[in-house]
């Protein structure tokens, strides 16, 4: 069951929160990271981060 509302011309849809949820579920199976590090490469680029917010302050 989906609801079209109309609101300072744009059109909203209101779906079952379950549906909502299942959506989301979906959504975040299709999702890839943009890259994965490795656990090296983790680590030194969270401690590059960590020096360059360091030295922001």
């Amino acid at each position: 069951m989906m609801t079209q509302l109309t609101i300072d011309n744009k059109k909203y849809v209101i779906i079952p929160e379950a549906s909502y949820q299942e959506l989301q579920r979906q959504a975040a199976l299709k999702w890839k990271p943009e890259k994965t590090f490795s656990i090296e490469e983790a680590r030194a680029y969270s401690k590059k981060l960590i020096r360059q917010w360091a030295s922001d302050k």
